[in-house]
């Protein structure tokens, strides 16, 4: 691992303590990746880890060309590894994947709302959710569906499973993750009180986005 690559697994080790205690994901529920903008390697969290333990030593490195991880000695790579794989692959922009399982956004879906954006922040970092059906954990189908829905949107439930969250950097994965949670956690206390329709303003929304 170099040492530009290292400082950002540093970096994703602070990311899942702070998820954890936030409450986005519980013991290993979750699984974190980051890459150096251009590279062809990305480093993702092992098999089993818990993302409030995280060290350096808790991250695969795997090869985005020939999906096989570039040192067979280190950690063994999340069961998730594909998710990031195809994901990095769909969108070359992308430089982190954030993959909890937080229980509004999970909730909401199971229960078939959607989850709709009240504050600015909402609006602004998360702009748009995409989803998935569920699919077994690891599975090429999970990995391909949600690749495919990055394609139009940085934030994406699966099904009775968890989301994902990606961007450019940590720092802008992260933002999406926490504010997606906390716009499912609003909806659920709008559904609570009866309302189904308020969001942020459609018009701003617009004018947020194009300008």
């Amino acid at each position: 691992m170099n040492d530009q690559l290292h400082e950002l697994v540093a970096e994703l080790c602070q990311v899942g303590q702070d998820a954890v205690q936030k409450g986005l994901a519980l013991a290993s529920g979750g699984n974190l990746s980051a890459r150096v903008p251009g590279s062809d390697e990305f480093a993702v969290t092992g098999a089993g880890t818990f993302l409030d333990r995280l060290t350096v030593d808790s991250f695969a490195v795997v090869d985005l060309k020939d999906s096989t991880a570039v040192d067979s000695s280190s950690t063994r790579p999340s069961s998730e590894w594909k998710l990031h794989h195809r994901t990095y692959t769909a969108r070359p922009d992308v430089n982190c994947i954030i993959h909890l399982h937080p229980q509004f956004a999970v909730l909401l879906d199971a229960l078939g709302h959607n989850i709709r954006l009240f504050t600015l922040d909402h609006a602004f970092y998360v702009k748009s959710i995409g989803r998935t059906d569920f699919y077994p954990n690891g599975s090429d189908e999970l990995a391909d569906t949600a690749a495919a829905q990055a394609s139009e949107h940085n934030c994406i439930v699966m099904g009775n499973h968890g989301s994902s969250a990606i961007g450019p950097s940590i720092e802008m994965a992260y933002r999406r993750a926490v504010n997606m949670e906390q716009a499912a956690e609003a909806t659920y206390r709008a559904l609570l009180l009866g309302d189904t329709k308020s969001e942020f303003p459609r018009d701003q929304w617009e004018k947020l986005h194009h300008a």
